[in-house]
């Protein structure tokens, strides 16, 4: 199997270990918080799940800029966008001169604690990177398309520095059959015995067209199987909801590959319409 960029392995930042996921659960409570954006939320939880190897948390400035810019960061990896906490100045004030604090989930009633992350910087982000940031990735300005105005109605404050998750915000107890992490889906393809995988990424039910595409690349590179991976996170109105899109994929599925060559996945991102 392919390499992670950057890593000989998947680096997730969930704590899986018993005792300092206790620990850290314990300690969360007493330490100042901060209820994150969701697409900050988006981000935690893909950095728990490895997606965002090797990354170890959250970008500063001069990295967010140069992954927008050059899709590389300072120390010249690669990385395609900026995975940013941006917060406004009411949070800074909350945070005060902490070094640590515990990140709260704004998806989750109650706003349980999704991660704790040691601050490195924390940044003013002037209206100019914003403005670089947005057209680099967005290539618009359209304050109506859905991407810049998320990235748009944030503050301008980055908080940067590594995280360690503790949750996976709603998207384990809601799609329990679907959503994976990186690691797990690594894992299953393993235990399926599959050595050459078609993957398909998508946010949308797959119409006739996406099935046939999916045939033709595993027929073109003799493909074991191919993994259908679903957004399960936030979209624009209009857009067709997680849970009938994983029913719909499931059925398609069912009638129109032979059994055992799909993996149906899912990831917990606010989609980007980047």
């Amino acid at each position: 199997m392919i390499n992670p960029i950057g890593s000989d392995t998947l680096l997730p930042l969930f704590v899986y270990d018993v005792d300092e996921h206790h620990a850290l659960t314990k300690e969360a409570e007493s330490l100042p918080s901060v209820i994150i954006t969701s697409p900050a939320a988006g981000n935690a939880v893909m950095l728990g799940g490895g997606y965002f190897t090797p990354l170890k948390g959250f970008m500063n400035v001069a990295d967010a800029m140069g992954a927008a810019e050059k899709m590389t960061l300072t120390d010249g990896s690669f990385f395609p966008v900026p995975v940013m906490n941006l917060v406004d100045d009411d949070a800074i004030a909350a945070i005060g001169d902490a070094k640590r604090i515990a990140l709260r989930d704004p998806n989750v009633e109650g706003n349980p604690v999704l991660a704790v992350m040691d601050i490195e910087n924390i940044e003013k982000v002037g209206e100019d990177q914003m403005a670089v940031m947005r057209d680099k990735v967005y290539r618009t300005d359209d304050p109506e398309h859905p991407g810049v105005a998320a990235f748009m109605g944030q503050g301008r404050n980055a908080i940067s520095g590594p995280i360690k998750v503790l949750n996976f915000s709603y998207f384990q107890t809601d799609f329990p059959d679907t959503f994976r992490t990186a690691v797990e889906i690594r894992n299953e393809i393993k235990e399926h015995g599959w050595n050459t995988v078609v993957a398909f990424q998508t946010r949308n039910p797959m119409h006739r067209a996406h099935e046939e595409l999916c045939h033709m690349a595993m027929k073109d590179v003799n493909a074991d199987g191919v993994v259908i991976h679903m957004l399960l996170g936030k979209l624009k109105p209009g857009d067709i909801p997680a849970p009938v899109r994983d029913a719909a994929i499931r059925k398609m599925a069912e009638l129109y590959f032979p059994p055992n060559t799909v993996m149906i996945t899912g990831y917990g991102f606010d989609m980007l319409y980047a």
